[in-house]
């Protein structure tokens, strides 16, 4: 069955994109081509199945033909010559990949700002940063131009557009998605995530992506004690409406442990207090929520008590090392990575070179973005001989310590190769004392640009509250839960691993009573 632009899409997706510029590329034609129902795989119940859909893919997966520039000059001009497997089960269930959407470069920021190509709005406020680095697959689906995008998450990169655009944004657990295709910022930490216009589309993509490939070694199979996504027939899960225990992690108590750690150390080290711990007392003023957000976080709560759910508050201390540890890791890693990129195997060759060291120099400095650059010299800084210890090591201690907090309120991480009778959880043990945690998503609404928007520290900073899902390899969504001052906004809830179904039940219950605002203009082409 051919797949039909719904009437009056073209001009709405011209006017719409001439405003907020979330694709790097974009084909049309391929919305009029047949897609076949009949591939689509048993995980996604034909009821859910996402034929005649079109989906954007953000510019740092793999589509074969399409481009995969990573939002940098380096690789502007780069084909993709394969498929990653994410995107080629979404192609089996029928959707329809439409474009590529723009990022900031390799993923590194929090605006898609930081895009060496282009730059992205928020379609609620165009003057505004649309949030980073899936900024144009956030923005493609708040603006309806597609029901669902894809995008890569590091530390909060779908989340936090997510939160900035009004969409549902999941990152799910390391490794129950495929990064074979993703090209490679962060290998521990980053995971391909979905972005969509509502929890139960979200649910349907996910259902769709997810699974064990042979081509990725760190993918695997949710094991069978995990939340189920669907029923054996294909329609709601068994309980998935049921009232849950979600722990509640405010600002106030992330701002209160860094503001204590920063005077401990401080006054340890008396008069001379090293610079990490100044750096301390600024983290702890951009956790600090604005006011809107506030109002919003409360909203939540209340409105998940209404829901029935039981709502606890809790602490989790090693958190507030999150930020330092996060980008230690995430830099050491990107200093690796991105060392293929030379104007040799990868990337655009300058016109002339003295020698290949020159050729790299040039390729290199022409081809990457400052912040790019900066990340690559942090990483190779924290990975010098004398220093790994210092930093890097001490990184990864902060690393399993935030995963053990997170555990102490949501029982320990279910292996996928552990048999199901012993799973944490069953009858023979400890029962987990929450099924998710409440968390803000960012301190402050979509920012603006320039002296309206903040310092690339602050932007960094801020970060507190979605990187830590990704140092513990858990699953997080996020979703809006209202409008403040004409912009949305979002929190998200944290999981065990591979509970996403919990995570989505609670989401889905709560669209159903609160649904989810859309910016004006918004026109709904999909069902």
């Amino acid at each position: 069955m051919p797949l039909k632009k719904p009437e009056g899409f073209s001009p709405y997706f011209e006017e719409w994109e001439k405003k907020i510029g979330a694709f790097i590329e974009y084909n049309p034609e391929l919305g009029e081509k047949a897609a076949d129902l009949s591939g689509a795989p048993s995980a996604c119940p034909p009821a859910k199945a996402l034929g005649d859909f079109p989906c954007a893919v953000k510019d740092n997966i793999a589509v074969a033909g399409f481009s995969l520039s990573c939002g940098s000059r380096l690789l502007e001009k780069l084909r993709s010559p394969y498929t990653a497997t994410a995107v080629q089960k979404l192609e089996a269930a029928g959707a329809v990949v439409v474009g590529k959407t723009n990022l900031d470069e390799f993923g590194m920021g929090s605006s898609t700002d930081n895009s060496g190509l282009k730059r992205t709005n928020n379609p609620w406020d165009t003057s505004r940063v649309a949030g980073g680095s899936s900024g144009g697959s956030a923005a493609a689906v708040a603006a309806g131009l597609v029901p669902f995008a894809l995008g890569s998450d590091t530390g909060g990169s779908v989340r936090q557009p997510a939160a900035f655009c009004g969409v549902a944004g999941l990152k799910p657990t390391y490794g129950a998605v495929s990064r074979y295709g993703l090209v490679a910022y962060a290998s521990s930490l980053e995971t391909i995530g979905i972005l969509s216009d509502t929890a139960a589309r979200c649910r349907a993509v996910f259902a769709a992506i997810r699974g064990r490939d042979p081509m990725d070694q760190t993918s695997r199979d949710a094991p069978a004690s995990s939340p189920p996504l669907y029923s054996k027939d294909g329609g709601p899960a068994p309980g998935c409406d049921a009232p849950r225990v979600i722990g509640v992690l405010s600002a106030e108590t992330i701002a209160r442990a860094i503001a204590a750690a920063a005077a401990q150390e401080a006054g340890a080290a008396g008069k001379d207090a090293p610079a990490e711990e100044r750096a301390l007392e600024t983290a702890a003023q951009a956790a600090e929520l604005e006011d809107e957000v506030r109002r919003g976080f409360s909203l939540a709560r209340e409105r998940l008590a209404a829901l029935g759910h039981t709502l606890v508050d809790v602490e989790l201390p090693s958190l507030k090392y999150g930020v330092p540890a996060y980008y230690t890791i995430a830099t050491a890693e990107a200093s690796a990575n991105l060392a293929r990129f030379d104007g040799i195997r990868y990337g655009q060759r300058p016109d002339w070179a003295e020698n290949p060291e020159d050729l790299i120099d040039k390729s290199r400095e022409a081809g990457f973005g400052s912040e790019v650059k900066l990340r690559i010299l942090l990483g190779t800084f924290v990975l010098r001989s004398g220093f790994q210890d210092r930093y890097y090591l001490r990184a990864q201690r902060i690393r399993s310590g935030i995963r053990r907090n997170f555990e102490m309120f949501l029982g320990e991480t279910a292996e996928a190769d552990t048999p199901a009778e012993i799973q944490p959880g069953d009858a023979g043990g400890p029962k987990p004392s929450c099924d998710a945690i409440l968390m803000p998503v960012f301190p402050t609404r979509a920012f603006g640009r320039g002296d309206a928007g903040l310092s690339p520290f602050t932007q960094k900073a801020a970060d507190l509250y979605t990187c830590c899902a990704n140092l513990a390899g858990l699953p997080a969504l996020a979703f809006p839960v209202g409008v403040e001052g004409g912009l949305p906004v979002g929190v998200q809830l944290l999981g065990r691993a591979f509970a996403e179904g919990t995570l989505l039940d609670i989401v889905e219950t709560y669209e159903k009573a609160y649904p989810f605002p859309r910016p004006e203009g918004y026109k709904a082409f999909w069902s």
